[in-house]
């Protein structure tokens, strides 16, 4: 008669087999090569007292006896870390006595309302205990509930079926203390699927046997074929019933405990927190000099790089504020920035502390290092609120660069959009620096402070700040429109407004002023991305024709691109060409050499990476943009990973020949802008001024500038998981990349040509390492994968000619691949088993296809090539 939950008979004993068994392995692999290990025991459980006034709640104890540790599975004896080991050696003769203390649950209508153990035992015991505690909570009816047990307070649903009953947990929905952190960008992040199902199989009135699994597993977004999973096992078999001792009289609850053991007391159910401790590990200096040859400057492209700053990462996360100022102020100069690249990139308080302290913003021969420390903030993976605020108090203070002054309000940008996709728009910090960009630009009178403020709104993309952003992008000239505009282009259509929308197109058709081209192109381009209506699109298409001589050319390769790459707006595109008038052989045959092209740099069946690379020049000739834009997508997500932009004006005057229209007054300038993984970059400037373009014309050797060079973390996974047999489990992913971006741009004048040179030189290394530690033994896989590869932009102009002839080539180099994954066992004692498998490959080189007008240029110009020097200015 007992439908609420499962009853004991009085006076008997049950004996049950009890195994716990943890897998750890890659997602699909076979659980039978698996690392891993097993603890089986001998349970016994008995009826220790029954409520007089509900036979629905009851005192039953538990005794965990004969305890075993075991591999998993089956193994040779010379790579079984357990041969020759007795339980109380493997576990140790203090905890195994804490596990074979008896627990005392009480059971009402099936639930544990009470878990009773012993105050001082190790946290880890009473964890293995709670996880056989909760396989004794279950409903006899069919149902949702939300149940407390080791996992925390979760949501659990019931399916009953005669003697059968499952048991689901929503492990997702567990509310239990959480340690971690994840990835900024969902493409560079970790997914998860956790699962958790339990079987039991009743006989009168009571268990005969319970399973449970539960599964984690864990996947890397952007490469789903570097995973994990970690799997659980838990199995109760009822052995015998036998004779036992009788009931204990009583009405209460705590006279019952107290008649049988005063030291009990009543302890949550849920898991408590078991801080691991580091064995013979190596402390931050001795890590340091293990892999310092690595991060010299000159090896900076190379994997071995990547690897090392990431393991110097995890070790700078462990250690104090002091350990960290040690090494920064022992260490050589050239070291220097890549070791303020991972203090940075640590983002603990210490490491935040420790960098503060020893950077001095007043002292301008170390603006290298305060440029590196700044980079690292902006790509931070989970910036914290005080990093902002640390930020912000520097900027207010004095700052003796003014480079590393704007380098500083552009990063602050990118923290306050960090914070704000992470729900915290509203954070003390986050206000603030917010208050201070808006207030400082709509007071600021020179050009250079507007600039900057611009670059930092152009980070944070704060819907608030678009009218803004039209005032300038409409009212002003040169850079400053051209920063607004190219800020407004990075916002999610969604926040793109008809007002904003009418403002672009006021721009484009030149209603109110005379525009440059660069800013009138931004400007399409923005028409066409968000969603532009038929009318909009027909209007492009007519001013084709009646614009200036090269933008004719370049808005009609716009437009065949959305129509050869299948863009959002090719629909609109394709019906306003049925009409003649926009589509006719007049329009669309103007001559000119500037082109935009996109196309697939990768095609795979987790993430795809597109290029888009679109050149504008001025009607003499001269470049006057190009811009080469990199995208990662998935289904659900897409992430800016690069886009490199030359701009050049008022350079009409060195060949003589007339500016176009708009742009007579255009003081000469040349200069690169780079973003990297969604975070806008300080502008570098080539030269700026007619004077400064002479001289570094006369004394050019033609060697690149320096853009960005560095070591990036990218992926920043951690998460910390309470298995239901006890145990406490981690999975770690970590990518590094370490980047060296340089550009240049040369100038004949003799031979009436130039050449821009973008070279982008990468090196990735991704780790990750699912692990369970049981206190007394650690078993766990970590994978690895890194690539390094280089991919060259080059674009050669000829102008001694019209049209003048154009080469561009985008090349990648033979890059050289490797993975490999390692599963592991190992005790206290340094007794250890690994299992490694690896696979090395290169992946050929590519020159990416451009469009056949390119092709053919590029003939052309190279046959001409050969009959003039190649030395330069």
């Amino acid at each position: 008669g007992h439908t609420t939950g499962p009853s004991l008979s009085n006076d008997k004993i049950y004996k049950f087999a009890y195994t716990a068994e943890v897998y750890v392995d890659r997602a699909k692999a076979s659980l039978q090569k698996s690392a891993g290990y097993r603890i089986s025991s001998g349970v016994d459980v008995n009826l220790l007292w029954r409520n007089p006034d509900n036979d629905d709640d009851q005192l039953i104890k538990v005794t965990i006896r004969d305890v075993q540790v075991e591999n998993v599975n089956e193994r040779l004896a010379a790579k079984n870390i357990f041969k020759g080991k007795s339980t109380e050696k493997i576990i140790g003769k203090e905890y195994l006595e804490a596990l074979q203390r008896p627990m005392v649950l009480e059971l009402a209508r099936g639930k544990v309302q009470n878990f009773y153990s012993y105050q001082n035992e190790p946290i880890f015991t009473q964890n293995l205990k709670r996880g056989l505690a909760s396989l004794f909570q279950l409903q006899l009816h069919s149902g949702t509930a939300r149940e407390v047990d080791i996992s925390g307070k979760c949501n659990t649903t019931y399916q009953v079926r005669q003697d059968q009953v499952t048991k689901i947990k929503a492990l997702d929905s567990c509310e239990i203390e959480k340690t971690g952190f994840t990835s900024h960008n969902q493409i560079l992040d970790v997914s998860t699927k956790a699962t958790s199902a339990t079987i039991y199989v009743l006989e009168d009135s009571f268990i005969k046997s319970i399973k449970a699994e539960e599964n984690y597993v864990f996947f890397l977004n952007s490469r789903r074929k570097t995973n994990a999973k970690i799997v659980s096992k838990q199995r109760l078999e009822l052995k015998s019933i036998q004779a036992g001792p009788g009931l204990i009289a009583g009405k209460q609850i705590a006279g019952v405990i107290k008649t049988l053991d005063s030291s009990y007391i009543s302890m949550p159910l849920v898991a408590e927190t078991v801080e691991s401790e580091c064995r013979k590990c190596p402390s931050l200096s001795e890590h340091w000099q293990s892999i310092k040859e690595h991060m010299h400057p000159e090896k900076l492209s190379k994997a071995e790089a990547a690897r090392s700053f990431l393991s110097f990462i995890q070790n700078i996360r462990k250690a104090t504020k002091e350990e960290i100022l040690q090494i920064v102020r022992s260490e050589k100069k050239e070291l220097l920035p890549q070791i303020v690249d991972a203090i940075t990139s640590a983002q603990t308080p210490a490491s935040l502390e420790a960098i503060l302290e020893f950077l001095d913003f007043k002292d301008a021969s170390t603006s290298v290092l305060q440029e590196r420390f700044l980079y690292a903030c902006g790509f931070a993976s989970h910036p914290s609120e005080m990093l902002l605020k640390s930020l912000t108090s520097k900027f207010k203070g004095d700052i003796a660069n003014e480079e590393i002054r704007e380098t500083l309000i552009i990063v602050m940008g990118a923290l306050i959009r960090k914070l704000c996709d992470r729900e915290g728009c509203k954070l003390p910090a986050v206000v603030e620096a917010k208050k201070l960009i808006l207030g400082r630009l709509e007071k600021a009178k020179k050009d250079d402070n507007v600039r900057m403020y611009l670059l930092a709104l152009k980070n944070a993309l704060l819907p608030e700040a678009i009218p803004l952003l039209l005032k300038y992008a409409e009212s002003e000239e040169g850079h400053i429109s051209n920063i607004a505009a190219t800020a407004l282009q990075r916002y999610d259509p969604s926040f793109l407004t008809n007002e904003v929308k009418k403002t672009m197109n006021r721009i484009y058709h030149q209603n109110r002023k005379v525009h440059e081209k660069t800013v009138r192109t931004t400007a399409a381009a923005i028409i066409l991305n968000s969603n532009p209506s038929y009318m909009e699109v027909k209007n492009i298409l007519l001013s084709i024709g009646e614009l200036p001589l090269e933008m004719n050319k370049y808005m009609l390769s716009i437009i065949q691109d959305i129509l050869q790459f299948e863009m959002p707006s090719s629909k609109t595109v394709r019906q306003v060409l049925k009409d003649m008038r926009a589509h006719n052989y007049e329009r669309f045959s103007k001559p000119g050499s500037s082109s935009a092209y996109s196309g697939y740099i990768t095609r795979g069946p987790d993430v795809s990476s597109t290029y888009s690379l679109d050149i504008l020049y001025s009607g003499s000739g001269i470049l006057r943009r190009s811009n080469l834009n990199i995208h990662i997508f998935d289904r659900n997500a897409q992430l800016h990973a690069g886009q490199v932009v030359i701009e050049a004006q008022g350079l009409e005057s060195i060949i003589a020949a007339t500016a176009d229209e708009g742009e007579e007054n255009l003081d000469s300038f040349a200069g690169m802008s780079a973003i990297l993984f969604d975070v806008q970059l300080r502008p570098v400037t080539f030269f700026q001024g007619y004077g400064d373009l002479m001289s570094k014309m006369l004394s050019a050797t033609g060697d690149p500038i320096n853009v960005v060079k560095g070591l990036l973390l990218l992926t920043d996974y951690s998460q910390e998981f309470q298995l239901q047999s006890g145990p406490r489990a981690s999975a770690d992913f970590q990518g590094g990349l370490a980047i060296d971006i340089s550009g240049g741009m040369e100038f004949s004048l003799w031979y009436r040509e130039s050449k821009t040179n973008v070279k982008n030189r990468v090196a990735m290394f991704i780790a990750g390492n699912a692990e369970v530690d049981s206190f007394f033994i650690k078993t766990g896989m970590e994978t690895t994968l890194e690539v390094e590869t280089t991919l060259d932009f080059i674009s050669t102009v000829q102008f001694s000619q019209y049209p003048f002839l154009v080469c561009m080539q985008m090349d990648r180099v033979e890059s050289p691949f490797r993975h490999s994954v390692t599963k592991y066992e190992s005790l206290p004692s340094g007794r250890r088993y690994t299992a490694r498998r690896g696979k090395a490959e290169l992946l050929a080189g590519c020159e990416y296809p451009l469009h056949q007008e390119n092709s053919n240029m590029c003939r052309q110009v190279f046959s001409t090539a050969s009959d003039s020097s190649s030395s330069w200015f």
